[in-house]
């Protein structure tokens, strides 16, 4: 990575993948450049931005004369080149399962209740309070295997005193929960997220706190 270069987000205030890596990035204590594209205005499908990531998903970065994208894969890159607020725990058993609980979220979950889906079964006859509810039980059941398999760990984070990648998924999702009026009280899941949101970086990274979403109009 060349330090003269700096880091440009891709994405959008409300986006939940998005979301991920603010919060990383500012656990990693890193300044970067956000570029904005509301994804109901479809401006993901701009040519200019399908040159950068041709699935026309958010979030993409920008660094080191490089493009990266798929919110995990730019999570875990931010962690193994900086070495500040390290995502993921030393052994390779403990690392595994925060992988597979923040994969919990981002590939069982997320997917099946993000815009795209939920524009298909639209144009399958669902209205949007079938819609809804879809999102809602998806996010429910992620949700409560989420919590446990973090249920027995100490601590006030999802694997104990030191925030890692579950726990920057998990915030994240949680906004979907409330969007959709889905149920989070399973097992620690609240008690995470108030730890998480007493600091600085889940503070900055949250949605009503991006610059876009005061352009949007966002409350």
């Amino acid at each position: 990575m060349t330090d003269n270069i700096p880091i440009v987000l891709h994405g959008f205030w409300r986006s939940t993948a998005s979301w991920r890596v603010r919060i990383a990035l500012g656990l990693k204590g890193l300044d970067w450049i956000d570029v904005p594209h509301h994804l109901r205005l479809g401006e993901q499908r701009a040519p200019e931005y399908l040159a950068l990531n041709p699935q026309g998903f958010v979030p993409a970065l920008e660094t080191g004369g490089e493009v990266l994208t798929q919110s995990m894969a730019i999570c875990e890159f931010l962690d193994e080149t900086h070495a500040q607020g390290p995502l993921l725990p030393k052994g390779a058993m403990a690392r595994a399962k925060v992988r597979a609980a923040a994969q919990v979220i981002a590939c069982d979950t997320h997917p099946l209740q993000n815009l795209k889906i939920l524009k298909m079964l639209k144009k399958r006859g669902l209205d949007q309070a079938a819609t809804d509810a879809w999102a809602a039980e998806v996010i429910e059941s992620g949700l409560a295997a989420f919590a446990s398999l973090v249920e027995k760990n100490d601590g006030p984070y999802c694997f104990g005193d030191n925030v890692t990648l579950a726990d920057v998924l998990l915030v994240p999702q949680l906004g979907n929960a409330r969007r959709f009026g889905a149920r989070f009280d399973f097992g620690r899941i609240a008690q995470i997220e108030a730890a998480c949101m007493k600091l600085p970086a889940f503070i900055a990274a949250a949605p009503e706190n991006q610059p876009d979403a005061e352009q949007t109009g966002a409350g």
